[in-house]
């Protein structure tokens, strides 16, 4: 029954871990003395407080770093530091008065970021402080989330990774591991707990018209009926198969939609449209999700190579149309559910490009009448569009990590608007009985999800509160009704057990902020600044670091830099400035970006860039391979990324040529303070091993073909720990994340280069190396591959071929066809990508 959900699991729920790091261990004097997690779930709303203590046992002052994951929907409420006894709490401040002063304090490195994205719908916050010998530290966090119910089920994940054993650990869910079941192995005291402690649960539900609980003058009202039927749905998947989605992308995107098509009932209605430059439909119009169709669909699917640019308006408006025409002719059910879903990795290159002007025209043919929802595939698609987009058209947007369970990603947000229940549905309270009501009408209610309604009673309420719920199943109207008793409800929360004050206000104020920052996506102007006011003020008085808070720890005078919590959020490369050509003319390549320039003497030669440049428009592996001049099947040594007008993305494929004794520097940034040094052998075409220091940081980070080592710290205080290659590992340092997926080592650190490090044992043996980010070096880097992000000229194209000159030197480039290994390798083959490739003679 419902009364379970608060009596057990939304009571009390005690877990003494937490997701922590201490990267000083105590072997090098800092001790981990306690640890605990309280996390108490009432009525969805989480509130988890994570304390620890730690103590340097050392004869020297020593780090300390409080680390923990967190889920990204979850708001910090509070931090603080006691150091020997003296209170450091975090200070909120808004983000829009002192933003451009906020903001370009922490560009000078004036202040620490110590809230990321490190995963999957996961958070990182870290904090630092020097503690002093025989010194203790007490550390303490709290964040608070709405957990979400999603395929009939609730989550709470608590990340396990104390990184050192730890000798009070326990827990009141029949959780207490001694020292030696803490290790991985018996007797091996170097290793340690490493996991996720997940808690996935659902209720009871005693009425259909959903279960109402009061406490301190608000309530909510959790809504989700189950027995109803499910309504047939007409939907239209809308697939990106540009060059981009070359290799895996597309083969578990195939795999996925194979499973999505068989799941289909028999009285839904489908179609598929693939894109690239152009648009090719399966069938003109839907048909119905009979057994011969959805065979002739999966043909469809397999006989759809990735290649060539990508024309994402024009693939939307022919969705759209087909489901007009279709409801026009009456050939869908009547109360059925319309969607359109986009699967896509890129942002558009052909037809209408211009991002604001495609959201016009969605909306605009929509007009409300559908249901839109985008999936961004990887990293290099303008999410802030998809989002705005999907938000516009009564959607979501999602994003798909480019991962080997991409297809099961796929299903399982395929699986949560599968089984539409409901639409149209309102939530009615009496006018005098509520106020400040969160949102309270829905388009669309699917099975195994839950619709949540918050609001303050009135001060003068009457003893009942009632509620009525309406909607459409199919043609019928439907009603649910309920009614609770104020008192008894209020008594409910007033049992000693639940510690928690106020928790209920809490919820209606997290719930709509973040309904507030919902819409201010689809808003503009004087509307939008309105949605966040009202958000920037409930997020000050609840103390909420949302995206447009931040708080700022000050550590004690001379024990650490001054560190700031930023709520992380998607960034909109599409609001990226990038200078654009006035006139046609030869190109110079900039270190951060290609523009044009037009010496009098070439006038008469002057050519468009994509004259100059034909078919590096767009993405270089969205190139079909035929226009290459010569296809190639052998990875570079380096691919390196540059950045055009129109944000183009070019890509230069450097080898290497001849032979050296010494050690070469590949790149030397003074300022960004990175150097990457190797020793090539020439009589193997391949790398010994490549290195890759962070001075500031003092890491570095050394690999051959076997194995990875990272070194951190001088002198005495130098560590060394090493890895081998593999499928998957995350190290994160302060200013810097190392993460192993598919056996591609990724350097990441905020404002500077991204490094990747690709060790192959088919195709072309050996170590490699690519560039991503190039817009964060510096005016003075240099070395062999440093070089090409200095200016840049280069002649007009011809036969496949171009002189380039930098730094007073002359190379011929040619457009080449190589192995693209910049996201590893799999089992079958490497994708392929076009590229300008360049020889360096040592």
């Amino acid at each position: 029954m419902e009364g379970l959900t608060y009596a057990l699991l939304l009571a009390i729920l005690f877990l003494l871990l937490a997701s922590f790091n201490l990267s000083d261990a105590q072997e090098d004097g800092i001790d981990i003395y306690s640890l605990t997690m309280d996390s108490r779930i009432t009525s969805r709303f989480a509130h988890t407080t994570i304390t620890s203590h730690v103590v340097n046992k050392a004869e020297r002052a020593q780090e300390a770093i409080f680390q923990v994951e967190m889920p990204q929907t979850a708001f910090i409420t509070n931090f603080s530091m006691i150091v020997d006894g003296v209170t450091y709490p975090g200070e909120l401040k808004g983000k829009t008065a002192p933003q451009e002063k906020y903001l370009l304090a922490l560009a000078k490195g004036q202040h620490v970021q110590i809230l990321k994205t490190t995963g999957r719908n996961l958070e990182q916050f870290q904090v630092s402080v020097n503690v002093a010998p025989t010194a203790n530290v007490t550390f303490e966090l709290v964040y608070e989330e709405l957990l979400k119910r999603q395929l009939g089920k609730y989550e709470l994940m608590l990340k396990v990774q104390p990184q050192q054993l730890v000798k009070h650990l326990q827990a009141h869910i029949v959780f207490k591991p001694s020292l030696a079941q803490q290790q991985e192995e018996p007797g091996k005291p170097d290793t340690i707990l490493d996991g996720n402690f997940i808690v996935r649960y659902d209720v009871d539900r005693t009425s259909a018209a959903g279960d109402i609980q009061i406490e301190n003058g608000y309530f909510v009202h959790h809504f989700a009926p189950a027995h109803l039927s499910t309504l047939s749905k007409n939907v239209v998947f809308v697939i990106d198969k540009s060059g981009s989605m070359a290799g895996r992308k597309i083969k578990k995107t195939r795999a996925a939609l194979v499973k999505i098509l068989d799941d289909l009932n028999p009285e839904d209605h489908f179609n598929l449209v693939a894109f690239s430059g152009r648009v090719i439909q399966w069938k003109p119009m839907l048909l119905q999700a009979s057994k011969e169709h959805l065979e002739s669909a999966k043909t469809f699917l397999s006989n759809t190579p990735a290649l060539g640019a990508t024309n994402i308006n024009e693939a939307i408006l022919i969705a759209v149309r087909m489901l007009d025409e279709s409801d026009r002719k009456q050939q869908l059910p009547a109360g059925s559910v319309s969607m359109v879903i986009l699967l896509t990795d890129g942002d558009p290159t052909e037809g209408e490009t211009k991002l604001q002007k495609i959201q016009e025209n969605v909306k605009a043919l929509m007009n409300g009448r559908y249901h839109f929802y985008c999936l961004g595939f990887g990293f290099n698609i303008n999410y802030a569009f998809l989002e705005k987009l999907a938000l516009d058209n009564g959607g979501v947007a999602r994003r798909i990590y480019d991962d080997s369970d991409s297809d099961l990603q796929l299903q399982d947000f395929y699986q949560e608007v599968a089984n539409p229940l409901l639409t149209k549905v309102e939530f009615h309270y009496p006018d005098d009985a509520v106020e400040q009501l969160t949102q309270d009408s829905f388009r669309v209610f699917f099975k195994d999800s839950e619709l949540v309604v918050a609001g303050k009673l009135r001060s003068q309420v009457l003893d009942l509160l009632s509620a009525q719920v309406r909607g459409q199943s199919n043609t019928q109207d439907v009603n649910f009704q309920t009614e609770v008793n104020i008192m008894n409800k209020e008594k409910v929360f007033q049992d000693p057990k639940y510690t928690s004050h106020n928790f209920m206000e809490r919820l209606w104020a997290y719930l709509t902020i973040q309904q507030l920052l919902e819409k201010a996506v689809s808003a503009s102007g004087l509307k939008q600044q309105s949605l966040e006011d009202r958000a920037l003020d409930l997020s000050l008085n609840f103390s909420f670091v949302t995206p447009l808070t931040y708080m700022v720890v000050n550590p004690p005078k001379g024990q650490g830099q001054s560190q700031v919590a930023v709520k992380p959020v998607e960034i909109d490369h599409g609001k990226v400035k990038i200078e654009q050509p006035t006139r046609t003319g030869r190109i110079k390549f900039r270190r951060r970006k290609i523009v044009s320039q037009e010496p009098a003497e070439l006038e008469p030669r002057l050519s468009s860039l994509e004259t100059v440049l034909p078919g590096i428009s767009i993405s270089p592996s969205s190139v079909p391979l035929e226009k290459s001049s010569e296809s190639m099947e052998r990875a570079p040594h380096f691919i390196l990324s540059l950045i055009s007008p129109e944000n183009y993305k070019e890509v230069l494929c450097v080898d290497i040529k001849g032979s050296s004794l010494r050690p070469l520097t590949l790149i030397s940034d003074p300022i960004q303070g990175i150097e990457v040094t190797s020793l090539y052998k020439d009589f193997l075409d391949t790398f010994s091993w490549f290195q890759v220091s962070y001075r500031t940081l003092e890491i570095q980070i050394y690999v051959t073909q076997d194995s990875i080592t990272v070194i951190r710290g001088n002198g005495q205080h130098r560590k060394s720990d090493s890895y081998q290659w593999q499928k998957t590992f995350f190290l994160g340092f302060l200013g810097l994340k190392i993460t192993m997926e598919n056996s591609v080592l990724l350097l990441t650190a905020p404002e500077k280069v991204t490094i990747g490090l690709v060790s192959l044992s088919h195709f072309t043996h050996g170590l490699h190396l690519f560039v991503q980010n190039p817009i964060y070096f510096s005016h003075k880097v240099s070395g062999i591959l440093g070089q090409f992000y200095q200016n840049l000229y280069c002649s007009p194209y011809k036969n496949d071929k171009m002189k380039l000159r930098v730094m007073g030197r002359t190379y011929t480039i040619t457009k080449k066809t190589m192995l693209d290994y910049q996201n590893g390798e799999e089992s079958a083959s490497v994708p392929k990508l076009l590229c300008w490739s360049l020889e360096h003679s040592l």
